[in-house]
């Protein structure tokens, strides 16, 4: 049973990988398309019916993206879980010269957690020993040898919940060559960490989604069309599910900070191939079917997309990502090329929803 499990959900995976493919190719086509025709029509690239792309009804758009301060996804009152954290630098990050929104987080509310043994860490990352030494004497607790697709099986986690469960740029780390087989390891890793979290996620009441402006619109207009539309409503207001909305067009609303809603999974990764094409947000909204345990396995939990925004590395002051393979990689692997760096934010789907 495991096995034809297993393999159904690679099926579907690599059926999901063929059909993000072939969008990407149209998307590329169209682009193509469209300059040549902008070049045969004599408009140099960039320019669309006389004008620079950026310019709207002839007035150029202000980048709000260099002005907007840069998405804390943090309170004062969370409970963080932080998977993965290599050499512990972003952990360090939160308690010493953080943003000044943070700077009266305490410290023990920060669990942070690594893959490796602590022994093994100190020897991939060096740094690391003097930051985890630093970390437990401001009372951060510090756990090693935590997979993240099995928390519940660690000791020092079974039981608890949190307010955020974060993992910044996540990588089975597996060295294989072949690029669909090294998605599909990483995919299998995302829906891993994803079910294990769903039981360690703070309940409560669902968090106040960001609004896109054109949707909000759409949605004063014509109320009965919500569900043709295909936006999902929380409160009235459409969710960001439409990962083209720009963080100039999201207005984030605020909630009190005194009623604890729904944790949150944030999962942070570079916004280009191969990682674009993991399909995290599909994984967290639509999962497959579970690969083991028979008609008793309990479902892949479902999700709903709270927002995405561009994750600003220079704003936490120290953090040095460290790729999975440590110091062994010599300082020469990258994290994709381009781009830029983006965080998804999550929180569990109403069950009630998931079964209508």
């Amino acid at each position: 049973m495991g096995k034809t499990g297993k393999g159904t959900l690679k099926a579907a995976l690599q059926s999901q990988q063929s059909r993000l493919k072939a969008k990407e190719k149209v998307a590329q086509a169209a682009q193509v398309a469209e300059l040549r025709s902008r070049q045969k029509g004599g408009q140099p690239p960039g320019v669309k019916n006389g004008r620079p792309m950026g310019d709207v009804k002839g007035k150029k758009k202000d980048n709000l993206g260099l002005t907007r301060p840069p998405v804390i996804p943090f309170k004062l009152s969370d409970k963080i879980l932080l998977i993965g954290e290599g050499n512990f630098s972003f952990a360090r990050a939160l308690i010493e010269n953080a943003p000044s929104e943070l700077r009266a987080l305490p410290p023990s509310s920060i669990t942070a957690t690594a893959y490796d043994s602590e022994k093994e860490c100190y020897e991939k990352y060096p740094e690391s020993e003097e930051i985890v030494a630093f970390l437990r004497s401001k009372a951060v607790t510090v756990i090693f040898s935590v997979d993240g697709t099995h928390l519940e099986k660690h000791p020092a986690l079974k039981g608890r919940k949190w307010d955020r469960i974060v993992w910044n740029f996540p990588h089975a780390g597996k060295g294989i060559a072949d690029q669909d087989r090294n998605i599909l390891a990483n995919q299998l890793m995302i829906l891993g960490f994803l079910k294990s979290a769903a039981n360690m996620l703070q309940l409560g009441p669902a968090p106040i989604t960001p609004v896109s402006k054109k949707k909000l619109k759409a949605k004063m207009d014509d109320d009965d069309d919500d569900d043709d539309a295909g936006i999902i409503l929380h409160d009235g207001f459409p969710a960001a599910t439409d990962l083209n909305d720009t963080e100039e067009e999201l207005q984030f609303l605020s909630q009190p900070n005194d009623i604890r809603t729904r944790g949150t999974l944030l999962i942070t990764l570079r916004n280009v191939v191969p990682y674009t094409q993991w399909d995290v947000p599909r994984l967290a909204k639509n999962p497959p079917p579970p690969t083991s345990g028979g008609r008793k396995a309990l479902p892949n939990p479902q999700y709903v997309l709270q927002r995405s925004f561009k994750f600003h590395r220079d704003i936490w002051k120290g953090y040095e990502h460290r790729m999975t393979k440590g110091e062994r990689a010599h300082g020469k692997g990258t994290t994709g090329e381009g781009g830029e760096d983006r965080t998804w934010e999550f929180y569990l789907k109403d069950k009630e929803s998931e079964e209508s």
